[in-house]
Order: structure tokens, then sequence, then C-alpha cells
């Protein structure tokens, strides 16, 4: 044996420091890895979508749904077994709402004995994939010991029946039922589903983002693969003006500038000064807010239509400045102000001359298109310092740059969110960044490099660098999370041809059926071998039209189908979820979510489309994981461990 080993050896021994505690510890590791392999839960493109993300998180994608069928079966009616599960979903809601129904009968104590003998046995079952060690440590504090008792006891044996009983009767007796049930409601969606997956996009669109980053803080156990709507903000938090601009033009577009006001406490008062006395014309056609809710009170629509012209221009202006100074990203044709002929009010883009709908252009100096003015340089260095100070969008950013990445490989499985950029020929598309060529897994990672460079960085070039670089993931011709050759905002707004909206996508949606193609992707991130999938977000899948989220014989899922209510009347959905548990892979559709309010008081279950259910050869147990492999590691050092002790080379202690 190396001294090395040795060294480490001894290390180890601290921990286990004698032959009964290190056997004791393998023979525990080695029963681990025997247990079912856990439920993963993946999630993507919530676009501030709170409700809807709360229904689905809840619910677990139907999960909690099956397992109470599972439970109870034939001996529960269908009411009743919807009855328990929106209580396991809601439970702070639906308690007050049924306690109140059943003291009226008189059946309160009842109802109280019943539901907590149902949610125990609910709660035992989906416990079962875990150690007892592991369940501990996930109860409830206050109720821990209750619990335990509860799920480890049992009632049908006539030495425990009446110590069983008593403990559900004290909890009644000392008015803790409710908080009880509670508790046990939660504990249940904890054990159900051991990893939640987001796969991208939580910001932008929709009203509510920062609630979504408040409960996935509070998550058991999450991780997120970046969207390049959360690089955006990303970027803005990090201090990049353009990032700034693109996020503020989309929250004044979806009538959601009240989230950076009110949730991150940005001060947007003078950008509403700046824009009011420079663009006194209406711009409520251009420039016009959508409201996906019916929630936007419209007397704000002229000013915010202004606030969004307005930021919008500096953008314009910003984006010139950007793709001149990286000529490497090949973005020529994002700079677009002196393309405009300024006398006849129009632009050329293509070698075509388009007529402008708009030429009230107050800030732009047709001899130097691209300077900011003496007021919009101040505006922005405002709203820079504002973004960079907000306590809690640095807390909700600095989260996505602790538990997220710009891809994950999880258990045999790759998650991201865009593509992985392609050649027409199916080769991998090779992107420069600064001075070198990059592709396949390799841009992945320097791209994430730079980003935490641009969050990070004390190096004021490398931090200018990756902030650049966070920019260009969000909107870049070849960024594996944006996926297109462009992004036409300017022209939406500006000219009515459509034919110039155009935003061709990278040949990877072309090829995607491919399995060759699929199978050159899994090489490429080192997965060969057992049954890969790769699960894919950011292109909503246009149910209306007959496509489908699996690809290429399920190997590759894109469940993105539309949580935002921006794109549900075009997708005709509201998303996919997936689950993947010991026994296989469940795809699932769902409608469109109305209120949380209609789901609870109308008892509204999910009522989830299985669009594809794929059952694994063999039942996945821990082994088969990243954890086992991780825990198959420790054991063999233990091992090692164990023979150091019967060998004398270490001492017992």
């Amino acid at each position: 044996m190396s001294q090395d080993n040795l060294k480490y050896l001894k290390l180890l021994a601290v921990q286990y420091p004698n032959i009964a505690e290190t056997v004791t510890e393998i023979v525990n590791l080695k029963a681990i890895l025997n247990l079912p392999k856990g439920t993963e839960h993946f999630i993507t493109d919530l676009h501030g979508e709170y409700e809807q993300f709360r229904n689905i998180m809840c619910n677990g994608s139907g999960a909690v749904q099956r397992k109470i069928e599972e439970e109870f079966g034939p001996t529960m009616g269908i009411p009743e077994k919807r009855g328990l599960a929106m209580l396991i979903y809601y439970p702070e809601i639906k308690v007050p709402q049924i306690e109140k129904k059943v003291r009226e009968d008189g059946s309160l104590e009842d109802w109280w004995k019943v539901t907590l003998l149902r949610l125990t046995k609910v709660c035992k079952a989906a416990s079962s994939k875990y150690t007892r060690s592991k369940v501990r440590k996930a109860l409830p504090k206050g109720f821990a010991y209750i619990i335990e008792e509860l799920m480890s006891g049992h009632p049908e044996n006539e030495n425990q029946a009446d110590y069983y009983n008593e403990i559900i009767d004290a909890v009644i007796e000392t008015g803790c039922a409710n908080d009880l049930i509670i508790a046990l409601c939660h504990l249940i969606r904890r054990f159900i589903i051991e990893h939640l997956h987001v796969i991208g996009d939580i910001y932008d669109r929709g009203p509510y983002p920062h609630k979504i980053m408040d409960d996935l803080m509070e998550y058991h156990s999450v991780d997120i693969q970046w969207g390049n709507h959360d690089i955006l903000w990303m970027g803005a938090a990090a201090g990049s003006a353009l990032c700034i601009c693109n996020m503020l033009r989309i929250s004044a577009r979806y009538a959601n500038l009240a989230i950076l006001e009110e949730a991150y406490g940005i001060n947007l008062i003078p950008l509403m000064r700046f824009a009011m006395e420079t663009y006194k014309n209406p711009c409520d056609v251009i420039f016009k807010v959508t409201d996906n809710d019916n929630l936007y009170d419209k007397k704000d629509a002229g000013i915010d239509a202004r606030m969004q012209k307005a930021i919008a221009m500096i953008q314009f202006k910003l984006e010139g400045q950007m793709v001149r100074k990286h000529p490497e990203w090949e973005m020529e044709d994002r700079a677009l102000l002196d393309k405009i002929d300024y006398e006849k009010g129009t632009i050329r883009i293509d070698g075509c001359d388009y007529e402008m709908r708009d030429m009230d252009l107050p800030t732009v100096d047709p001899k130097n298109p691209y300077a900011l003015t003496e007021q919009e340089q101040e505006l922005i260095d405002h709203l820079r310092e504002s973004f960079l100070h907000s306590e809690r969008l640095q807390k909700h950013i600095g989260f996505l740059f602790r538990k997220g990445s710009l891809y994950k490989i999880y258990n045999g499985n790759l998650l991201y969110h865009g593509c992985v950029p392609l050649n027409e020929d199916g080769s991998f598309r090779e992107v420069e960044i600064y001075g070198e060529k990059y592709s396949g897994r390799a841009l992945y990672d320097i791209l994430e490099l730079y980003a935490r460079k641009g969050y990070y960085s004390d190096d004021p070039e490398e931090k200018e660098k990756g902030v650049d670089l966070l920019w260009y993931i969000w909107q870049g011709k070849n960024s594996p999370v944006f996926g297109k050759d462009k992004m036409t905002t300017f022209e939406r707004y500006f000219i009515a041809d459509k034919t110039t909206h155009k935003e061709p996508k990278n040949p990877y949606y072309k090829l995607y059926e491919q399995e060759e193609i699929v199978d050159s992707i899994f090489r490429e991130f080192g997965l060969e071998g057992g049954e890969p999938h790769i699960i894919n977000g950011h292109v909503p899948v246009i149910v209306k039209k007959g496509e489908s989220p699996i690809k290429c014989g399920g190997k590759l899922l894109v469940i993105d189908g539309g949580f935002s209510k921006a794109y549900q009347e075009k997708t005709g959905n509201a998303g996919y979820t997936l689950i993947y548990n010991s026994y296989g892979l469940v795809l699932a559709a769902h409608p469109p979510f109305e209120t949380m309010e209609k789901a609870v008081l109308d008892e509204i279950d999910v009522s989830s489309e299985i669009v594809m259910k794929h059952k694994l050869s063999v039942r996945k147990k821990v082994a088969d994981t990243d954890t086992g492999k991780a825990i198959q590691a420790r054991i063999d050092d233990l091992e090692e461990l164990l023979k150091a002790y019967r060998r004398g080379l270490i001492t017992e202690k």
C-alpha cells in the first residue's frame, strides 16, 4: 500500500475509528444500493407562471394521485380519492374549508381520525424508497416523534392498537390535528419527488418569477439548466447594460414592470420620466403592451409603451456597439440604425428597402446612430446601479449560479434548454470565443465558464468578457440556449413586412429526429451504453399542428409546451412535464390551468394526458444512479480501511 493511500485511510479512520463502525457503514451503504431509484421530476419554461408551477409541484405531475391509487385502489371511491389528493396538494387551504363543513355535520373528530390514518398510510408508502435515517432527517421537528411512531406502528397488532390509537386521540385532544395533517401533506410531497430538474426559463412573460424562485430556494433537492431568459436576468444582475435593456423592454411589453419595482426594488421613475419627456407622441400601436391575464390597468398603457420604446432604442444602440466590438460573433446584421435613410423614412436590409413604421427617433443622431445621448447614459448608469444593489435579485441570481449550469448529465440523461449547435451536415458547429474555436460540449463549457466570470470575477478584463458573453448567450447567432440565427426584435417593431421577422432555427431542430445525430450528441457528452435520453426545453411543441414532444423514437424529449399564457393560444396546451422513477419514464401533457382558487374550491384535479410511458427493461436501483456510483466508491474505500485495520496498518480506537 502506498504512503498516499495509507495517509488517506488514516483520515478516513477519524470518521470510522474501529472495525465495528467501518463494517456497520459498509453494510448500511450496500443496503442503500439495493433500494429503488428515487423519483425525478422534470419541468421547463415556467416563464413566471407561478400558479401553474405551484399546481404541478403540489401534485408531482400526477405522482401523488398515482400513489393514492396504489394504496387504496377500489377500497376508496373516486370522490374520496380526489378529495384526499387535493388535501395533500393544498392543505393550508383545504383544511379550514373541510373543517368548517364537517364541524357543521358534527363529524369533525371522525374526519381527523380517518384523515390522519389515510395520510399516514400514503406517507409510509411514499417513504419506503428511503432509509430510516433519511426519513428521520426529513421529518418536521415539531412532529418528528409523532409521525415516526405513526409510520412505524402496527395498529392491526393487538399489542400496539391501544398505543397507536392513543397517539391520534392525544393529538386531537391537544388541538394539533390540523397542524399534523398539514405537516403530513408536506411530507408526502417531499417523499414522492426525490429530485427536481428545471430545464430553464423561469423568467420573463409571466408575472411571478420571483415567487417561483422563492419556492425553488426552499425545495429539498433541485438543479437548474439555464434558459436564455434566465441568462438575460443573470446578465442584468451582473451589470450588463444590454441585458438590462432587453429585460426591461420585455417586462414593459408583457405588463410586468411591477415585478421589478415591487419584488426587486428597482427604481424605474428615472426611466418613466425620460420616456415621457423624450417620446411625446403616442407609442401604443407599435410598442403595444401585451396583457395575457387581463389584470393590467389600461390607464398605464401609454406610459409603459413610451418606456418600452425608450429602453428599446437604447438597446438597439448598445447592440450596434456590441456587435462591432465583437466581429467574430458574426452578428453585424443586428446593427441596423445605420441602415436607416432618415430622410426617406426607409431601412435597407439584405438589399431591400422597407418603409419604417415609426420615424419618431429623437435620440438618434443619423451621423452617429449608436451613440447614447447624455441623458441615456445617465439613465443606464442609474439602472445598472439599481440592479447591482437589488438584494433580492442578487439573492435569486446567486441561487441560479449555485444550482444551475448550461447543461447537466444526471443518471444517464442529458439535460439542456436549447440545442447543441450543428451545421447542416450534422457536424458540430465551431464558434470563436476570444480567439479560440469551440464546438459541442466544449462550447457549452467555455460559455458557462465566462458566464460565471461575468458574475463573480474580480479581474475587470475577465469580468467584462464574461458580461459581454452573457448577452451573447442570450441571443447570439450560435448560442446553445438561443438556437436561432438572429433575434429580429427591431424588425418586429419597425417593419410591417413579416418576411423580415423570420428567425431561422439552428439545423439541430431539423436533424434531431435522426438517430445518428442524437447518438453523436450522446457520444460528445460521454453518454454511451444504457438507455440515455436528451431532455430538452426552449421551443414550444405546437400541439395544434400535430407536433409531438417525442423525438427520435423517444431518445429526445422536448418538454416545453407552453406554461406561459403568452404561448398557449399558439401551442394548444400548457406544457409537458416528465417523471422518471425506478420503473421508467412518464411524459404528461397539461391543460391550461385557470386559477389555484378554482382548482381548490371545485376540487379540479390535474387532468394530464399521459403522452408516453417508457418502461425500463429492469427496475432501476440506487446502484444504477450517479449517487449509487458515489456510494460504491465510498464502499470500496471503506473495504480498504477494513483491510488496513485487520492487517495492523492502522490501529483501532
